[in-house]
């Protein structure tokens, strides 16, 4: 993991000589916000702010369930672990009034089925994952998730696969246009024989460096979230972001107020901040994803419109969100996953 101490709230120490009013403690993703909006939240409220990350849903929660609750105030889940982290215990209820910004929240994302009311989160941003294919190395057609699972001669061993269990089932399962959360044995044989037989076609999994491979060149192919590819592709990698005809997977993270979070007026304080459209436009145009707060337009990037990667063409197949399995089934799931990454 990596800590961060927000150079505002260092300045502030080097300059008063004394230590900040208040503190926040953030676990967020890797690069998914800019160091400047916490600077000037620590400015604004006079709280030093330190951030560790992690790189996947499954990591979070591996993290908290380890002990890691009452260490942290707010996290950033996808949505389908928004539902596992509450049904575990591990989320704060958000009381009425107690965001005064909870109106701007997008009628959209007003009321999810993964945290009805909006009892213990608020939106931060939504996207895809699919994959991006390097076009200096191969230039046939990208519309199928075969080039991922039954890849070409010229891009096999050159894949890097999301170091996620979500997201790698989720496009396995639409591979093989079965169930994300089939019970059935058929089904489960299967896909477990055809993820194993794809693993020799990967070189990597790799979630937090997901855009530098592509960047670097390393990988060809990778399986990766719409901002970041857009992010690959200004950095100069001639990448193309796929939208597969059997799908590709559409997720909205966001964030949330954990279980005996140790400065929860803190924690409160930054979600409304965050509910501010100038604020949170501030992340949309540095990671290159959606809002989900009303009021944004007048901040974004114009070039936001009109990238590729947040355009899918007319063709493109369904969109679907990663599904909670019950725990039975999610046991056969986590078996499945593990055989893949031995």
């Amino acid at each position: 993991m990596n800590k961060l101490l927000t150079t505002t709230a260092a300045t502030l120490l080097l300059a008063t000589g004394a230590m900040a009013e208040g503190k926040l403690v953030v676990y967020h993703w890797f690069e998914y916000i800019p160091q400047e909006l916490l600077d000037k939240f620590s400015e604004e409220y006079d709280v030093e702010v330190v951030m560790d990350t992690y790189d996947s849903n499954e990591a979070l929660l591996a993290s908290l369930k380890a002990g890691a609750i009452g260490t942290y105030d707010v996290a950033v889940p996808g949505d389908y672990m928004v539902k596992i982290m509450a049904g575990e215990g591990l989320l704060d209820t958000i009381a009425e009034g107690e965001l005064a910004n909870k109106g701007n929240i997008s009628p959209d994302w007003a009321d999810p089925s993964f945290d009805p009311g909006r009892t213990h989160s608020i939106p931060y941003q939504w996207g895809s994952t699919s994959f991006a294919v390097n076009r200096d190395v191969f230039d046939g057609p990208i519309d199928s998730t075969d080039i991922l699972f039954n890849p070409p001669a010229e891009l096999s061993g050159r894949i890097n696969m999301l170091d996620s269990q979500g997201e790698v089932l989720a496009m396995a399962a639409l591979h093989m246009g079965i169930p994300q959360c089939s019970t059935d044995r058929d089904q489960l044989k299967a896909l477990n024989d055809m993820l194993l037989g794809a693993k020799p076609h990967w070189a990597s999994f790799n979630s937090d460096t997901a855009k530098e491979v592509l960047v670097s060149g390393s990988a060809a192919v990778g399986q990766i979230y719409d901002g970041f590819a857009a992010k690959a592709r200004e950095e100069g990698a001639n990448t193309e972001y796929a939208f597969p005809k059997q799908g590709y997977i559409v997720w909205m993270d966001n964030v949330v107020l954990l279980k005996d979070a140790p400065n929860r007026d803190n924690a409160l304080k930054f979600m409304d901040f965050l509910l501010e459209p100038e604020n949170i436009a501030a992340v949309t145009n540095y990671a290159r994803y959606n809002a989900g707060v009303s009021g944004v337009e007048e901040y974004l990037d114009p070039t936001l419109a009109t990238q590729p990667e947040t355009n899918p063409p007319a063709d493109a197949g369904t969109p679907v969100f990663i599904e909670v399995c019950d725990q039975a089934t999610q046991e056969v799931y986590d078996q499945i996953w593990t055989n893949v990454k031995k």
